[in-house]
């Protein structure tokens, strides 16, 4: 067996991260920033009012209260989108709405709220300094300043500053096409009945949504059946169609398999038997220059290990820096035994957080065929090799149901 880290630094040293390519802001959601942005104009462009009320000179509002306003004449409205008409000048007032610019001569916003209505004037009934509810131009983002860097990862809020500064397309890592394939004269798919020997695919459908989940763009390569031209086809349709192929099942050192077989012949790659369970068994390696990942064939061994080799490798293809799930350190509220094997354990695990930290519990049975566990953890304790952990004792966590 070899260590954890030895496999995952065997895997991490083929990829290669994808070349930048231009792509429509519309598209970017998710994706990594390949190149350093610099505001091209001030954001907001003008100065203008954070309330809805009326531009003044604050000067004029010295001693206004409730009980002695300060009435002043309303020469003006100024909307959203629009401009004022002219100067405003010593002694009066414009209407003025939210986001709308601040007249030439005005120097602070009175909120409608301190104001009361006096026909074709307005009484202020408080004072306010000079610069009140005014954003300045460039009081968010100033012309010329760097705001996004290579690696960012572009979540709405990145596209909204974009969106602001008029950009269209950003240069970005796209997202790796990850091509997907079963295998197996024993899988069947739909509701029909089985017959003897028969098992439902779901190996399949689950890479397919972990792939998706982790921002990559799955393709479903399809059930293919035990032969070894139709598996080899197959295997050759991924890797000219997509940046990474997983396959599933047939990697156990001594299993008689058609994808062994064929991997053997077409190129180059590791059999490795891992020191963790469940996921054991890994195959990797390169076909026409594109990473080939064989996963084992027990549906949660399936899941471990592309969480702790194909998702971590392939994010860092597409220029993500946060690979990795995040790891914290949890207080066990039950024990997570084990017997000592030489391997780590990766517990399924429901993990809870409050004001004391996090704190897991097992989400039921730990066989790597049993996916009710898997469905109902949202972490995965690391237990090293020995009894296990005990109650009240730390473990560390991966968390699953954060990126």
């Amino acid at each position: 067996m070899i260590a954890l880290e030895e496999a995952q630094a065997k895997v991490n040293r083929e990829l290669r991260v994808l070349v930048p390519v231009d792509v429509p802001l519309a598209d970017s959601l998710g994706m990594v920033l390949a190149e350093t942005v610099a505001a091209s104009e001030d954001i907001p462009p003008f100065a203008n009012t954070a309330m809805d009320g009326f531009a003044i000179r604050a000067a004029d509002t010295a001693g206004a209260s409730k009980q002695s306003p300060v009435t002043l004449p309303v020469v003006g409205t100024i909307a959203a989108g629009s401009v004022a008409p002219r100067a405003l000048g010593q002694g009066e007032a414009m209407r003025i709405m939210t986001g709308a610019p601040l007249p030439d001569g005005a120097d602070a916003i009175i909120m409608v709220e301190l104001t009361r209505p006096a026909g074709f004037d307005v009484d202020l009934l408080g004072e306010v300094p000079v610069g009140n509810h005014i954003r300045p131009a460039g009081d968010d983002i100033q012309a010329g300043a760097e705001i996004f860097h290579p690696g960012t990862v572009l979540g709405p809020g990145q596209l909204g500053v974009l969106a602001s500064l008029g950009r269209q397309h950003v240069k970005a890592y796209r997202r790796p096409r990850v091509g997907v394939m079963s295998t197996g004269d024993e899988l069947v798919e739909g509701p029909e009945p089985l017959k003897p020997g028969q098992i439902r695919d779901s190996n399949r459908l689950i890479l397919l949504s972990l792939a998706r989940e982790a921002g990559f763009e799955p393709v479903d390569l399809g059930l293919i059946r035990d032969d070894e031209q139709a598996i080899e086809a197959a295997l050759r349709t991924g890797v000219a169609t997509c940046d990474a192929v997983l396959t599933s099942g047939g990697v156990s050192m001594g299993d008689f398999d058609y994808v062994k077989a064929v991997l053997n012949r077409v190129g180059e790659f590791s059999w490795m038997q891992v020191a963790i369970k469940p996921a054991k068994p890994l195959v990797f390696g390169l076909l026409d220059d594109v990473p080939v990942f064989g996963l084992p064939g027990n549906p949660v061994s399936s899941m471990v290990s592309f969480e702790l080799f194909a998702r971590p490798g392939l994010r860092r293809m597409m220029g993500r820096l946060d690979a990795e799930r995040p790891r914290v350190q949890a207080v066990a509220a039950e024990p997570l035994k084990r017997h000592p094997d030489g391997k780590t354990h990766f517990s399924r695990v429901f993990v809870t957080e409050d004001a004391d930290g996090f704190h897991v519990r097992s989400s039921g049975g730990q066989g790597s065929h049993q996916m009710m566990a898997m469905a109902g953890a949202n972490g995965l304790a690391v237990v090293p090799d020995g009894e296990g952990i005990e109650a009240g004792a730390a473990v560390e966590v991966m968390l699953l149901d954060r990126t």
